[in-house]
């Protein structure tokens, strides 16, 4: 059976043909390396359902880039450049505390890898340039970044991509403390480019766009781990439930 594989998304305004209204959408990229790596995807909007029932009928979730996640989730107060998307927050932290319960694999991409940290107990860096000193992880709006990231030897993210690699980046915040996640990945800035759970089934984070790069690889990761024989028997469970 073909693993499934929820994507988080957006819902914004957006214009099609004569129409202009609130959509749920995402880069079609997502959908593009989901189904190259073997894949069912299936969009997750805010207001989709209860996290729970979601969740029990997928084999692996990505939790995609986008706003800023919202500092209040981790004892903050706002930064005059944060932008935040409430809705997005409930949705995804509720599917990520559902899938964490069972050990669903995860993948989060920019955004995601930040909900990720701040649902394991941490919290985020609100501007990078003022901390870092460059506006290199987002030179302007529209336009990614480009710089090597290092891997921890024996990762799951060194597995994937080798000990470095080059990254496309496009956020103005990162991981500032990644709670119990490993921190795995790093720019030469210091910047955390990746985290994990190794404890986890599959829980993979990365600050970049490997979606945007038509980079296939993490999302394979992901479909392989969902497609283990723990997500093969979830999938039969599913199957004589349904």
């Amino acid at each position: 059976m073909t693993p499934v594989i929820g994507i988080s998304c957006y819902v914004e305004r957006a214009r099609w043909g004569p129409w202009d209204r609130s959509a749920a959408l995402i880069p079609y990229t997502y959908v593009n390396v989901v189904a190259a790596a073997g894949a069912c995807p299936i969009l997750l909007p805010p207001g989709g359902g209860q996290a729970s029932t979601v969740i029990d009928r997928l084999d692996g979730l990505v939790l995609a880039g986008g706003a800023d996640v919202g500092p209040d989730l981790y004892a903050a107060q706002p930064h005059a450049e944060t932008v935040t998307r409430p809705d997005r927050d409930a949705n995804e932290m509720a599917l990520l505390r559902a899938a964490l319960a069972v050990d669903l694999p995860v993948l989060g991409v920019c955004r995601g890898m930040q909900l990720l940290a701040v649902a394991y107990g941490g919290a985020l860096d609100q501007h990078l340039p003022e901390s870092v000193g460059h506006p290199g992880h987002l030179p302007e709006p529209g336009v990614f970044g480009a710089h090597p990231a290092t891997f921890a030897p024996g990762s799951r993210v060194a597995a994937i991509f080798g000990p470095v690699s080059e990254v496309n980046s496009y956020h103005h915040q990162s991981i500032a403390d990644p709670g119990r996640l490993a921190v795995t990945g790093w720019a030469g800035d210091g910047v955390i480019e990746a985290v994990e759970d190794p404890a986890m089934r599959f829980v993979l984070g990365v600050q970049w766009h490997p979606e945007e790069a038509a980079d296939v690889r993490p999302f394979a990761a992901l479909v392989a781990a969902a497609g283990a024989p723990a997500g093969a028997a979830a999938r039969a469970r599913r199957a004589v439930a349904g």
